[in-house]
């Protein structure tokens, strides 16, 4: 599939073009993984029974799931090299990464899962690297990775003292590597990997990087700095005596019960040189150049916990268009936390009930491909409205969703709008559709599917392929 705009990409094609080239080891696990994401991506929120509907279809997904010779990064590996074809056409690309508490805490008799939250849950714990171009269109997964944490885990005061190696902290040094590996087969786009407060860890900064691949990092720590003259200074302080060289307003996503706003941000930046860490039994030699950008919320509404961004990166940092540029580049991170919200609610990924954790292994990697699929839907109507909505639906579906939403049996000589269709599927979810609305979020998007594909199964019914006349 060429990216996004160009070409032909229809629905029915999006899980042959994500699933197709998995290999497991056998090519009817493959042709099975490709059926079995196309139906549930069809209605991704139901329970395996609803969704796939047909007994023996139903009885291959468990098997599939069931498979041991199946192993979940071989079902996200075929997705990443699709991902990697749609990044290779495009200049710049934001990898954000995050991590998820998946709660199977409800389903005691799932064997295999570790402690999560308070040490009192049980489920596992998910770190995805979402590829973004920077107007927030999902290009796909570059990597996704899950594990347990033991029930008897060390506590943080005896976590702190183990290597990094052997610290849940190296997911972030392990998503740098797979940016890295991806700008290996991409090597005409710039990758900015970008992570919050957890991942600033003086070891992501110190780990080499080939040029294309730069750090966005919010700071946690007050890190001690060294000046030119070799004066030991905090990064708090090299900030608050930066005089303000700007302001931006964000959007600030619905949080909760608290509505989305736009925020005042004062913008401060200066370069900084971090001084080098020490660590039990590895010293880090040379300090290390970074830029460090200062956003704060000045006055926030009342009750309302100001913004306040301090944010590390190995970017360019020599004008207040370049801080600017990194406020909008993390102003991105939220997609992902979306993109978790779609696997975990709009896939019902915790809803799931399999008998242990390698069957939910499996389970995730196939929805996490979906929840992909679901919010590259809705972003690519926002930021390419006038795309046709051939790129996301067969005919038959653009066509019983024209037809049901105008009351009419009479088609346009044209598809509709990418914009226009994902409005009516949204509005089959409950979305309303008034002016004080905005546009479509994620939830409308995957409620409105499933009653889109009810529609086109009837629409078929009516409306069967043409047979040819037979000759002679």
């Amino acid at each position: 599939m060429g990216m996004v705009g160009q070409g032909r990409w229809e629905e029915a094609d999006w899980a042959i073009n994500e699933f197709g080239g998995a290999l497991l080891g056998d090519q009817r696990r493959t042709a099975c993984l490709v059926r079995m994401g196309s139906v549930l991506g069809r209605r991704p929120h139901r329970s395996l029974p609803e969704a796939i509907g047909d007994p023996a279809q139903l009885k291959a997904a468990y098997r599939f799931f069931e498979n041991e010779a199946i192993e979940p990064a071989a079902i996200v590996a075929s997705h990443v090299e699709a991902t990697l074809e749609r990044v290779a056409e495009v200049s710049v690309v934001l990898a954000v990464q995050d991590s998820t508490q998946v709660d199977w805490t409800g389903h005691p008799a799932t064997r295999g899962l570790g402690q999560i939250g308070n040490g009192k849950g049980r489920g596992i714990i998910l770190h995805s690297t979402l590829a973004l171009t920077p107007e927030r269109v999902p290009l796909g997964l570059l990597s996704q990775t899950d594990w347990v944490r033991p029930l008897d885990a060390p506590r943080a005061p005896e976590r702190r003292r183990l290597p990094v190696a052997e610290k849940e902290s190296r997911k972030w040094l392990e998503s740098l590597e797979a940016v890295i590996a991806a700008q290996a087969h991409c090597p005409q786009t710039h990758f900015i990997s970008i992570g919050d407060r957890e991942a600033d860890m003086y070891e992501l900064f110190a780990l080499e990087r080939p040029v294309g691949v730069d750090l966005l990092v919010r700071a946690c720590h007050d890190r001690c700095l060294v000046d030119a003259d070799g004066k030991r200074q905090h990064l708090r302080a090299a900030l608050a005596a930066t005089p303000v060289r700007a302001t931006v307003e964000v959007t600030v996503p619905r949080q909760a019960e608290r509505p989305a706003r736009t925020a005042r941000l004062s913008v401060r930046w200066c370069p900084i040189t971090l001084q080098p860490a020490k660590r039990p039994g590895l010293t880090y030699p040379d300090p290390i150049a970074l830029g460090a950008v200062w956003a704060v919320e000045e006055t926030p509404p009342p009750g309302v916990p100001p913004l306040d961004w301090r944010l590390l990166t190995t970017l360019p940092l020599a004008t207040t268009q370049a801080a600017l540029t990194c406020l909008d580049y993390y102003a991105a991170r939220w997609t992902i936390e979306v993109y978790h919200k779609v696997l975990k609610s709009g896939c019902a990924l915790e809803q799931r009930q399999l008998e242990d954790l390698d069957h939910l292994q499996r389970c995730r990697a196939v929805f996490g491909v979906i929840a992909w699929y679901v919010l590259f839907a809705t972003m690519l109507a926002r930021t390419q409205p006038d795309l046709p909505c051939t790129l996301l639906l067969e005919e038959a579906e653009w066509q019983a969703l024209y037809c049901h939403v105008h009351h009419t049996l009479v088609l346009p000589a044209t598809p509709p709008t990418l914009a226009h269709a994902v409005r009516w599927i949204a509005q089959l979810g409950g979305f309303l559709g008034r002016k004080s609305d905005g546009q479509p979020g994620v939830t409308v998007l995957w409620r409105g599917f499933p009653h889109l594909f009810d529609l086109a199964a009837m629409y078929r019914l009516h409306h069967p392929p043409r047979r040819l006349a037979k000759c002679g």
